[in-house]
């Protein structure tokens, strides 16, 4: 896992992508995936305060029945909206058109273990419009295994928020979302959430956070999910997203 870690660290230093196959076997499981997000972070700097919840994550998963996936965001990556991202490399960029959410409140270990699918949207207290940037540090993303991916941030590149609204329990069934990057054709979708409601992943990623005791506290947000799967884009490309009725967030890629 060292070595995977220094990998990818130098990887990121250095602005460059590597070839997922010497490392195929490198992870037995999700807990040394997550092990080598914690060592990239740490050695990036990312966070500052040691043992501190990182303030911006995305989480999320194809569907209710497959296991969640998590990653803390480099607060450099994270923008409002309009946002430009100039200064920042990416690879094979790609959008994911998100709703985020951010805790009204402080979550303890021992809260987060008693949370249900049912009473957790009550520790919300808004709700965003994102766009995250999708890019990887390896070179072939297809082809690359899961827990790989996991490891590199969930292939995270960048985190764009728009204006926070009061938090409600919607009917996301018929939540319509739009989304145009360049000239393309607008996309539209409308019931697409691949857990049906954004909400539903909060007990299992506050969990996660707090799995070494730690506190996540109010103003912590996660994105949680595409509703357009993941959609290519090149450098340069102004793309938006728009939830009828919660808001629309731009940027530049």
């Amino acid at each position: 896992m060292t070595a995977l870690a220094d990998a990818l660290i130098a990887a990121r230093r250095s602005n460059r992508t590597l070839d997922a196959a010497p490392w195929t076997d490198a992870l037995q499981d999700a807990a040394q995936a997550y092990e080598v997000q914690d060592a990239v972070a740490a050695a990036l700097d990312w966070f500052g305060d040691e043992g501190a919840v990182p303030g911006h994550w995305k989480s999320g998963g194809g569907s209710r029945s497959v296991t969640l996936t998590h990653a803390p965001l480099p607060p450099s990556g994270v923008r409002q909206s309009p946002a430009n991202f100039d200064d920042l490399v990416f690879h094979t960029p790609g959008i994911e058109s998100e709703i985020a959410l951010r805790l009204g409140q402080d979550v303890t270990l021992e809260q987060a273990a008693k949370l249900d699918h049912d009473n957790s949207g009550s520790l919300i207290d808004a709700m965003a419009v994102s766009i995250e940037i999708v890019d990887s540090r390896w070179q072939d993303l297809a082809s690359t295994p899961a827990l790989l991916r996991l490891a590199d941030s969930q292939v995270h590149g960048a985190l764009v928020l728009g204006e926070w609204q009061p938090y409600a329990a919607i009917d996301w069934a018929s939540q319509r979302c739009e989304t145009r990057i360049g000239d393309g054709e607008v996309v539209v979708r409308e019931g697409t959430h691949p857990l049906a409601d954004p909400a539903w992943l909060l007990p299992i990623w506050l969990r996660h956070i707090t799995r070494h005791g730690q506190t996540a506290r109010a103003g912590t947000v996660v994105t949680t999910g595409s509703w357009v799967g993941v959609l290519p884009c090149r450098r340069g490309d102004q793309v938006t997203a728009e939830f009828a009725g919660i808001g629309a967030v731009r940027l530049r890629v």
